[in-house]
Formats: C-alpha cells, sequence, structure tokens
C-alpha cells in the first residue's frame, strides 16, 4: 500500500502553481530556493512522473502537474476546513449535541429547553431526532446521537442512565363518554371499548399490554395513530377511549375538553431519563442540556396535579 502525499510538498507545490518561480515560492514559505526545489524533485519521485517544466526563470505546470494540482487543492482545503472546524470546537460554547427523543417529548417538552439552552449556548449546533426507547439505544452505539431521552428499560452496561421524571398513564375520554360522566371505568367495559393509541409497536404499548393481561383483560378493539394531535381529537369526537401521560393532553384537561381516568387499581407508571456512554464524561454543553430538561420535566407533571384537583364527575 502506497503511504499518502506529504501535505507540505502539495502545499509548496500549490504555491508553485500560482507564482510560477521558485524564488517567490520560497520567499512565501520562508525557505530557501534550494529547499523548494528538493521538496519538487522529491514529490516528483513520489508520484512517478514530470509535474513540472522549467522555461527559463519561469517554471509550468505539465499535463500530470495540472492534474495533481486539482486534487492538490482540493485536499488542502479540507485540512483549511478541518483546522477552521477544530479551532471553532476549541471556543467557548461552540460544538454540536445530537439528541434523539419520542415524538411526545418532541413536542412537549424540547421546544422549551432548546429555547433556553441557546440563550446559554448560542453558538452550539443542536440536532433533534424522533426515534422511540428501542431505537435509542442503537443510535448512541453507532455515534449517531450523543443523548437519548428515553424510558428506562433493560440495563445497558456501556450506558448510563440519568432519571428526569415518572409519570402515570390514564384513560382520556371526551365529557359526554359514559365513563366520564360516571367517573369510574367498569373494568367489563375495557374489553369492548375502541381504545385510541399512540404506536403499538413501542415499549409503552408492551408495558400496556402486559398491564392488561396481568388483570385477565385483553383489549379487542384498538386505533393506533401516528399523531397525538388526532389521536386527542379523535377522542374528542367519541370515537374511542385514549391512553396517554397526563402532560400530553394537558390543555385539554385544563379546558375540560378531556376528561382523565385512571387505569385500573393498579397505576401504570414510567420512568423517564437520558441515556448517554458510561465511560464519556459529559460536555458543559451537555450537562447543561440535562439540567434543562430535568427542570422542564418538573413543569410537565404540573399536569397531573391540576387533573387530581378536578371534580371526579364532571359536570
Amino acid at each position: 500500500m502506497k503511504t499518502p502525499l506529504d501535505s507540505r510538498q502539495l502545499h509548496a507545490f500549490s504555491i508553485l502553481a500560482r507564482t510560477g518561480s521558485f524564488t517567490l515560492t520560497a520567499r512565501e514559505l520562508f525557505l530557501t530556493q534550494s529547499a523548494v526545489s528538493h521538496s519538487m524533485k522529491a514529490l516528483e519521485t513520489d508520484v512517478g512522473c514530470r509535474l513540472l517544466d522549467r522555461v527559463g526563470k519561469k517554471v509550468l505546470m505539465t499535463q500530470a502537474g495540472e492534474q495533481l494540482l486539482v486534487h492538490a487543492e482540493r485536499v488542502l482545503r479540507e485540512m483549511d476546513l478541518a483546522r477552521t472546524g477544530l479551532e471553532r470546537l476549541g471556543r467557548w460554547g461552540a460544538g454540536r449535541i445530537r439528541v434523539v427523543a419520542p415524538a411526545a417529548l418532541c413536542a412537549f417538552l424540547l421546544p422549551k429547553v432548546i429555547r433556553e439552552f441557546k440563550e446559554s449556548f448560542p453558538q452550539n449546533l443542536i440536532s433533534v431526532e424522533a426515534g422511540d426507547s428501542a431505537a435509542a439505544v442503537g443510535l448512541i452505539e453507532a455515534n449517531l446521537a450523543d443523548l437519548a431521552l428515553t424510558l428506562e428499560h433493560k440495563a445497558e452496561e456501556r450506558l448510563e442512565f440519568a432519571p428526569l421524571f415518572s409519570d402515570e398513564l390514564v384513560f382520556i375520554a371526551a365529557p359526554s363518554h359514559p365513563w366520564a360522566r360516571a367517573g369510574e371505568v367498569p373494568r367489563a367495559e375495557i374489553p369492548r371499548q375502541s381504545m385510541v393509541v399512540y404506536g403499538k409497536r413501542s415499549l409503552t404499548w408492551r408495558i400496556l399490554d402486559a398491564h392488561f393481561r396481568s388483570e385477565g383483560i385483553t383489549l379487542n378493539s384498538v386505533i393506533e395513530m401516528g399523531s397525538f394531535e388526532a389521536l386527542k381529537e379523535l377522542v374528542k369526537l367519541d370515537l374511542g377511549v385514549g391512553i396517554l401521560a397526563p402532560w400530553v393532553a394537558e390543555p385539554e384537561l385544563r379546558s375540560g375538553s378531556l376528561v382523565a381516568l385512571p387505569l385500573g387499581p393498579r397505576s401504570v407508571r414510567r420512568d423517564w431519563g437520558v441515556l448517554h456512554w458510561r465511560t464519556r464524561r459529559l460536555t458543559l454543553a451537555e450537562e447543561t442540556f440535562l439540567a434543562l430538561c430535568r427542570t422542564a420535566s418538573a413543569n410537565l407533571l404540573r399536569a397531573e396535579a391540576v387533573i387530581a384537583a378536578r371534580p371526579s364527575h364532571p359536570s
């Protein structure tokens, strides 16, 4: 395998092509004319062909030299961009954060977090990819994400799980629904009720399915929606009963256009947190992002307090 071309020789070659003079090239590089000449001879030996024609005091490119120059300038330009990028990363507040999060957190938590984060780190690039908890581990391990907001599941030895908050899943129904008017959920009616859920391939669905099966209840009629807003609209039209965390439907629960009801005698709680490499120390920007997520998470949970204060029998 041949060794890469010497970048210093390519740099001198590029300047020589521009100046057409060994003297001017040596002056620009703060070298002797002899040093530049020896460097070009070494480059020609390395590539195995003549690159320069000397016509008097003028230096002209051969056809091979013109072809090499195209590649040399591209290589030198990329090296310059690499240096500029690394210098930028070395400045305070510059860098990037790649985040993966489920759709619910992308919609209801991250906008406020990102707004406050950019106030402290305006030069920091941040990208967010929507992905469920199952995909989060793979994205971290493939180095396609730095932080993953996810549900806690099977522990990964190489990854650290930093807790954020816990929530509780509930039924949500239109105020006109019999369950909402009665203020309770008859267990025998659950298998006959149309349920509206988000993502049957998600970890949340597996948790729900296991919860109801432990009571001998099968959710027979399930409508799967790809949008939380569409899910809530279907429930408002009384076309089914939804299953959500209260913070996803906070505006509707506050206004009374939807009513929340417990899933049953036993609650279904989920633990949310942030995954990252255990052996990699978080940057200041990542630590700040994590702290802002905790603060925003606490605000989300206010919805549960509002719901707890509402009357059991809506008017």
